[in-house]
């Protein structure tokens, strides 16, 4: 439980929750999967990048060299799990994604979303 002031300066208790639910926690957050994140002219990142802290939200900032696999692989990890689609459109290369899908460590319904996005736009069936 947590106190809470009112503007007429009285206390009220406020129950928090323990535990997830479909409103609070990981899985109610959105998941960006844009359509038209392979569209031609799409400008990529490349070198050495630092993400938006609303994608790196823990810990302090850091950069990383995105022609480095497991630097690559943090970042596409991280961008798919907290990125916006504007984040996904520019950091996210679909080719990179489907060659690196086995190694990266993503929860279920971030890979059920992007396997999906496999299926309708290049008729690949990606395991979930």
């Amino acid at each position: 439980m947590r106190l809470r002031s009112t503007s007429a300066g009285s206390l009220h208790l406020l129950r928090m929750t323990r535990g997830r639910t479909r409103t609070l926690g990981p899985d109610a957050r959105p998941i960006a999967v844009p359509d038209d994140v392979d569209a031609p002219g799409q400008v990529k990142a490349e070198g050495v990048v630092t993400l938006p802290t609303h994608v790196r939200w823990s810990g302090e900032s850091k950069t990383y060299d995105l022609s480095d696999e497991q630097d690559r692989a943090r970042v596409y990890e991280q961008v798919l799990r907290e990125g916006t689609d504007d984040d996904v459109r520019a950091f996210i290369d679909v080719d990179e994604l489907a060659e690196m899908w086995a190694a990266l460590v993503l929860p279920p319904r971030v890979r059920r979303a992007w396997a999906g996005w496999f299926r309708r736009h290049r008729d690949l069936d990606l395991p979930c």
